[in-house]
């Protein structure tokens, strides 16, 4: 069997999207098929695979379409905040949503909202949830970890370089009490005022070019930290690029960033 992918990314934070509108095609979307697709060698490569479905198709209410995540290795994730910029792309691309009014977007996490501005996509990534510090360590080396949530766990680690991190080959160490479902762990330096740089493991990817709840997640520790005013603009760089967070004063964070669609095609992986 062949069907349709295409292959996006933001801040190259890469994914596989597969069209699946009446959730005929993909079914509960087999393990091994998000590992094949995903494969950098052996596939199309990717750090997770976005299946576009309708909600209804999945026996649910709310917005008319639901981002369907997958970490490469197959595992189910609730969010991903560059993986909604480039869903709603496609969306956009496609004629599946209007253009002139912001894109609703159901996931796990919650229901997003996109607007666009030119080649940014501003995404409503919801309210933070701030929990009691934990620790992460990477060998012999550990660091208090703000613990904030944002639709998914994370753990945020200020460090003196980007370096002390390692290879990020393997997940660095964390509280299973705290996580008992593992969490996204990030690594952050100062570059300026209102503005820090980033290396992140994801849970269930490894070390990812940027994430985007991530970003939002280091924004919030960072804000913390500063005692910054509420609608203070964050620069967050990232390995693929720069993503912009906002705090609003209404307690949601606004993340802004591109989203690129590279490619598309057929697969029979």
């Amino acid at each position: 069997m062949s069907y349709p992918f295409l292959k996006g990314h933001g801040t190259e934070n890469d994914f596989v999207l597969l069209p699946d509108h009446d959730g005929s095609l993909h079914g509960e979307l087999p393990v091994e098929r998000v590992r094949a697709l995903c494969d950098r060698r052996a596939g199309i490569g990717g750090d997770g695979v976005l299946r576009v479905v309708r909600t209804e198709a999945l026996g649910e209410s709310g917005p008319e379409w639901f981002m369907d995540y997958r970490n490469s290795d197959g595992s189910v994730s609730e969010m991903c905040g560059n993986g909604v910029r480039v869903f709603a792309r496609h969306l956009l691309d496609e004629g599946l949503v209007a253009a002139d009014r912001p894109v609703e977007v159901a996931t796990r996490g919650g229901v997003k909202v996109v607007t666009v501005s030119g080649d940014l996509l501003t995404v409503d990534m919801g309210k933070p949830l701030v929990g009691d510090p934990s620790t992460v360590s990477v060998g012999e080396r550990a660091w208090t970890a703000a613990n904030v949530d944002m639709g998914n766990p994370h753990a945020v680690a200020f460090v003196d370089d980007l370096s002390e991190a390692g290879s990020l080959l393997v997940a660095p160490g964390h509280d299973a009490g705290v996580y008992p479902h593992g969490v996204n762990v990030e690594f952050v330096v100062r570059r300026g005022e209102h503005h820090v740089a980033m290396r992140v493991h994801e849970r269930g990817s490894g070390e990812t070019r940027s994430c985007g709840t991530g970003a939002c997640a280091v924004m919030v520790a960072t804000a913390l930290l500063d005692d910054a005013a509420r609608g203070t603009a964050y620069a967050v760089d990232v390995p693929g690029g720069t993503l912009s967070i906002t705090w609003t004063e209404d307690d949601r964070i606004l993340m802004t960033g591109p989203a690129v669609l590279v490619a598309r095609g057929e697969t029979d992986l």
